[in-house]
């Protein structure tokens, strides 16, 4: 039977603020976001001016920038992210019905939380106690374009799941997996020179882990885009 567990209570993690919007828009400009999201750099630029909130995290829509793409741009330690060898199909992990996206092609964050007070908590008892503090769970490719801007979130032994990507299979049930984002050991297949580098995984929906916290949000908020320019073919 699960432990009981008290009620999480969400905590700046860590507490640094994220660059403004503008200076946001800039960074992934200079990451060359814009170019593999297919968008125009005045588009990013546009959508940080109009951004709803001052301290929001910028998103561009997971059909634009696959997480796939995101993660070697995501560097710790000086050592650029990578992708579990066992996980070629991260781009087909879509966000879940209670992390749903907006439609327009960039979108804003708000009140991120690492998820530090549900670390040692499994996947499924994590998500009804998010859902139940009216937040949202994040999904793979906002925590990676959260440590684009804000690196220093991922910590040895303090880093995060994000479990509002997952993968449903053919038969229409979920699978197992649960994506995370922790910090690479270099051991086993991750390989030696791998080691400080930040690593997109997985974990099992009903497994707990001391040193994953889950990552959320307040809100997701509409950028300026339209919504009839997101591809749909994925």
């Amino acid at each position: 039977m699960p432990t009981a567990h008290a009620t999480p209570t969400p905590t700046p993690s860590p507490a640094v603020r994220l660059p403004s919007p503008v200076d946001q828009a800039e960074r992934l400009v200079d990451l060359g976001v814009h170019r593999l999201a297919g968008l125009d750099p005045e588009e990013i630029r546009a959508a940080a001016q109009a951004a709803p909130a001052e301290d929001g995290l910028l998103v561009i829509h997971p059909d634009r920038a696959p997480a796939s793409a995101l993660a070697p741009l995501v560097h710790h330690g000086g050592k650029k992210g990578f992708v579990v060898v066992d996980m070629t199909d991260l781009d087909e992990f879509v966000p879940i019905r209670d992390a749903a996206v907006p439609s327009s092609r960039v979108y804003v964050l708000t009140d991120l939380d690492r998820g530090d007070s549900m670390a040692g908590w499994s996947p499924e008892e994590a998500l009804p106690a998010i859902l139940g503090l009216g937040r949202t769970p994040l999904t793979v490719g906002e925590g990676l374009f959260w440590l684009l801007q804000q690196p220093e979130v991922l910590e040895r032994n303090h880093c995060f799941m994000t479990i509002g990507s997952r993968l449903r299979k053919p038969t229409g049930r979920l699978d197992a997996r649960t994506p995370a984002i922790w910090i690479s050991n270099g051991t086993g297949r991750d390989g030696a020179p791998n080691r400080d580098a930040p690593k997109v995984g997985w974990c099992w929906a009903g497994n707990r882990h001391s040193w994953l916290g889950f990552a959320s949000a307040a809100t997701r908020q509409a950028g300026h885009s339209r919504a009839e320019d997101v591809p749909t073919s994925r």
